[in-house]
């Protein structure tokens, strides 16, 4: 069993194998940038809105407790089902949506967002919301039989040993000085690209070091969010959790490489595996590279105007709902320029008379296209699960599927 922090060294690599990594990181920073400066902060709202609920259904379905998106949705409004384990799951899910929101609406620095106090208000946080039944979690012997259950205790460190799959997790005693040396290490990289080394190879020696007794994966990942966050990076635009459970089999492959003893002589200084390492910190950060540039192409203004169009010509959306093509232009504009505009200068847009455009307006906010504050209060663009196919095609297709199954 591992109990001195020198058993997962390396926690980095060393500078002379690790040009391809920081050249990655290097493209990553570049078009990071360029995607938050091209997006105004009315979208920026609502994309961060609907990237949570996403964010949510892939990490809990990472583990195995997803819920439908349209369960999601109806969970927010405070409509559970009536079937115990999908209330459970719902719950679980509008848990991981408020902890997301909460790390985003009080950034913190990266030093203090790699201190383990900071790691275990993440995991308080998160399941802190959900009541004793709702965190029961069971523990298996080697041949995965249930031993026993017990209650996982909000932002406690484990004090006891577990076994996940093939890894034996660090001995209970040894994770204070296992985590504060992860704290010191990653917390005290130099700036620039090391740092989003460090944020790939963070992510897999927390998950290897197993500080709680459940729920490491999921406070793992929004920990990573957090540093991503801190680091600049993404604007509430985009997730690498989207990827990663899309590849949901490799980032487990990846994950378990890495846990890897040193192979010979060349493999690096520590006791794991340097060149497993790297293997998960270009998978990682080839990850949020490719979910970067998919949003970078959702948000395409050219191709938004095309898509805002196809959804304002569908017979759904004229005969059913009432819209009409003289919302594209406002529509639009709201999109590309600013966040919010007032009533009246979006019925001037629409070139329609008073009473239409009125009536107009009134069906886009009940269809979801715009959003307000209050009944008169200033309007702006809004993303609703139903659109998601014109809007953003394929940014999730499961809440795709829910939206069509429910027309």
């Amino acid at each position: 069993m591992y109990n001195h922090p020198s058993q997962f060294e390396p926690l980095l690599p060393r500078d002379s194998q690790a040009d391809h990594v920081l050249a990655m990181s290097h493209d990553l920073r570049t078009e990071a940038a360029r995607l938050t400066g091209a997006c105004q902060n009315g979208v920026s709202q609502e994309l961060a809105r609907l990237l949570r609920s996403m964010n949510s259904y892939y990490s809990n379905k990472i583990e195995g407790e997803h819920t439908r998106p349209l369960e999601i949705e109806q969970a927010l409004r405070l409509d559970f089902s009536a079937d115990a384990e999908k209330a459970r799951l719902q719950r679980l899910a509008v848990a991981h949506i408020a902890t997301e929101q909460w790390l985003y609406e009080q950034p913190v620095s990266l030093v203090e967002a790699y201190s383990a106090e900071f790691l275990c208000r993440i995991h308080r946080h998160l399941f802190g919301q959900l009541k004793d039944a709702d965190r029961v979690v069971r523990l298996h012997d080697a041949n995965g039989a249930v031993t026993e259950e017990m209650i996982v205790l909000p932002g406690e460190i484990r004090t006891r040993e577990v076994r996940v799959k093939n890894h034996v997790a660090p001995a209970a005693a040894a994770l204070p000085a296992m985590l504060e040396r992860w704290s010191k290490v990653y917390g005290g990289v130099r700036r620039g690209e090391l740092q989003i080394v460090a944020a790939a190879a963070a992510h897999h020696r927390l998950v290897w070091i197993h500080p709680f007794l459940d729920g490491n994966g999921r406070a793992s990942r929004l920990h990573s969010l957090a540093v991503l966050g801190a680091l600049e990076l993404t604007g509430g635009l985009w997730s690498p959790l989207r990827g990663l459970a899309r590849q949901a089999e490799r980032y487990s492959e990846r994950l378990g490489n890495a846990d890897m003893a040193r192979m010979g002589d060349l493999d690096g200084r520590g006791q794991l595996s340097e060149r497993m390492l790297l293997e998960w910190i270009e998978f990682f950060i080839g990850v949020c590279l490719d979910q970067v540039r998919f949003m970078s192409q959702m948000l395409n203004l050219r191709e938004m105007q095309n898509r805002l169009g196809a959804l304002l010509a569908h017979e759904e959306h004229v005969v059913k709902r009432g819209l009409r093509m003289e919302a594209l232009r406002p529509l639009h504009y709201l999109f590309a320029t600013q966040g919010e505009i007032s009533r009246g200068d979006f019925a001037s847009m629409t070139g329609l008379g008073e009473r239409t455009a009125t009536t107009l307006i009134g069906k886009l906010l009940d269809t979801g296209l715009l959003r307000s504050d209050s009944p008169r209060g200033q309007v702006r663009f809004g993303i609703p699960l139903d659109a998601l196919r014109f809007l953003f095609p394929s940014l999730w297709p499961e809440a795709e599927a829910d939206a069509a199954a429910a027309r």
